[in-house]
């Protein structure tokens, strides 16, 4: 379709030329009054060229409110799309966190160097496992022995104990969640070396705590081998 200017131009030329046709037909009417009937004198019709610039100026009309209705559909597609993008990545943002999040694994043995017994102790505090064998998501503090839960979620903790035997001595720690004995690995018998271990799955809420703590009156041992540990794993996210 001829757009508006060029439409108007194109009728212009028409009706310009229509004009001057007229013009030269009422001067060859004048000059030839005896051949020529006023019937034969071109006379412009103004009328019939206004009615068509009127259509075309009208179609043009609902062509332009056409384009017009499809920008603002554009747009409102774009914005559209440009939200779903946002959404998009935020939720592609929230899942690489809550991913990161629950990678979550430790394992640290009593002592970091050397060898020897830790106990008998009458102090009621979490023992520090110093050598970190794993601790990712770093949800263990090896300078306090305390396994703080990232998220809400099932995790699995375990222990496991060495000592020597004694007859007045037992070895023995108990696992802790926010100052709750949840289980025991504990052994005694008066010689030769002994183990004891335990675990248990637990649903921890964001911020809880986990620890070992040495059983009254018990002992245990640990050197470069690595014995007595304390392991903590999330299973999966609540």
């Amino acid at each position: 379709m001829l757009s508006m200017k060029t439409a108007g131009a194109v009728l212009l030329l028409l009706w310009s030329g229509q004009v001057v046709t007229a013009a030269e037909g009422q001067h060859l009417q004048t000059t030839n009054t005896g051949t020529d009937s006023p019937n034969q004198t071109c006379q412009p019709d103004i009328y019939t060229l206004l009615r068509e610039m009127n259509t075309l100026i009208t179609e043009q009309r609902v062509e332009l409110t056409y384009t017009k209705t499809q920008l603002e559909a554009m747009k409102t597609q774009l914005g559209t799309s440009e939200s779903l993008v946002h959404q998009l990545k935020t939720e592609s943002q929230d899942l690489r966190r809550e991913r990161e999040q629950s990678r979550v694994s430790f394992s640290a043995s009593l002592l970091a160097e050397g060898g020897g017994n830790i106990g008998p102790s009458g102090v009621d505090a979490p023992l520090v496992f110093r050598h970190v064998i794993t601790n990712i998501g770093n949800a263990y503090n090896a300078h306090t022995g305390i396994f703080t839960a990232p998220i809400r979620g099932v995790y699995f903790f375990a222990v496991f104990v060495y000592g020597y035997g004694n007859a007045s001595t037992p070895t023995g720690v108990s696992l802790h969640r926010n100052g709750e004995h949840v289980v025991i690995a504990y052994a005694h018998q008066p010689s030769y070396n002994l183990a004891a271990s335990n675990g248990a799955s637990l649903l921890l809420e964001e911020g809880d705590v986990v620890y070992v703590k040495l059983w009254p009156g018990a002992w245990v041992h640990d050197n470069y081998n690595h014995h007595t540990t304390f392991s903590g794993h999330l299973l999966f996210p609540m």
